[in-house]
């Protein structure tokens, strides 16, 4: 259920711990964590400034963009994604940053999606997740120990009955359909932990 929670704060930039922001180098190291190993070199970077704002820390050259830890959240969150998913991505934070509720940033991406203003990421693009226990992190190196990793693959408007997909894992690691029938329609994977 953490990871699912994490998940859904990712999507809707929201925050409840408070730390200072590590240093540009430290977040670039963090986030690239979640990306493949073969896209990292390349990935552009975004991250938080000392006023809790998004920005943008590393312009890459390829198809993956990762998003820093936020310090208003105890242990480490950081993600890669699709480039595709950008403008999702930078509209959530621009409503958040309005002070918008995760519902209202979910009703208001849904309507704009439906309406043709909000391009959604490309059917099956992948977020990467990866979290770890705020013991397991050292904010001074950029190190992180007991990581976990989810993926999600984005299907935008896709239902249980046009995947095949359950509403809920039917066991440890299998793939589920979360938010089915809406701009946010996504396969989520979660691992069995050791």
């Amino acid at each position: 259920m953490k990871a699912i929670i994490s998940t859904l704060l990712i999507f809707a930039g929201i925050s409840a711990y408070a730390q200072t922001a590590p240093s540009k180098d430290i977040q670039i190291v963090m986030a690239l964590l979640a990306a493949p190993e073969d896209q990292r070199e390349n990935a552009t970077v975004y991250g938080y400034d000392t006023d809790g704002d998004i920005i943008l820390l590393r312009q890459g050259s390829n198809q993956t963009v990762c998003l820093g830890d936020d310090p208003n959240r105890e242990g480490l969150s950081v993600a890669s994604y699709h480039i595709s998913a950008q403008p999702f991505m930078t509209r959530g934070w621009e409503l958040k940053k309005e002070g918008n509720t995760f519902q209202e940033i979910f009703d208001i991406r849904e309507a704009e999606s439906k309406d043709g203003k909000l391009q959604l990421p490309d059917q099956g693009s992948v977020l990467n997740a990866l979290t770890a226990d705020e013991a397991d992190v050292n904010w001074a190196t950029g190190e992180a120990n007991n990581t976990y990793t989810r993926s999600v693959i984005y299907i935008p408007w896709a239902t249980a009955e046009s995947t095949g997909l359950p509403l809920s894992p039917a066991g440890p690691g299998l793939p589920w359909i979360m938010n089915p029938g809406t701009h946010r329609a996504h396969i989520m994977i979660n691992p069995a932990r050791d």
